[in-house]
């Protein structure tokens, strides 16, 4: 799995970035053992989960990117707002992927606590970064056959 020459960009969300460099060395890294270059890697980060969507959205109008993964976790509280940041941030998510075309891996893991977040960060961070690889590559070879 080769993915294009273009840049691959992770939205990280408040959650990922306070459990350190780690949250996103681990997808970073299993992306260099599909091929992709390090310096082909680009890491952007947003508040949270809700203002990842808008971050996804004017990456993707760039042009500059063949695949987007969203990072981030939306803990459940004691309040419906878990709900409302759960659900938005993924409608969010794929309202940008559908409009733009663009791959996006969408990572926002959704949990009920911070433990399990940590528990399932770094296998879900590997399989956004297979997923955003071999995205690119479905659109890169419909694109060649037209």
């Amino acid at each position: 799995m080769k993915l294009l020459e273009k840049l691959v960009v992770f939205a990280v969300g408040d959650f990922w970035r306070g459990l350190g460099v780690i949250s996103v060395v681990v997808p970073a890294d299993f992306l260099g053992q599909l091929g992709v270059a390090s310096n082909d890697i680009e890491i952007v980060t947003v508040p949270g989960a809700l203002e990842i969507p808008l971050a996804l959205q004017k990456l993707a109008s760039t042009g500059r990117f063949d695949a987007l993964v969203a990072l981030g976790a939306v803990i459940r509280g004691e309040t419906y707002h878990f709900e409302v940041v759960a659900n938005e941030s993924a409608d969010g998510v794929m309202t940008v992927q559908l409009d733009t075309g663009m791959p996006i891996a969408n990572g926002i893991l959704t949990t009920d606590s911070d433990d399990q977040a940590e528990a399932r960060m770094h296998e879900k961070g590997a399989d956004c970064a297979r997923v955003a690889v071999e995205m690119a590559n479905l659109m890169q070879a419909v694109d060649e056959k037209q």
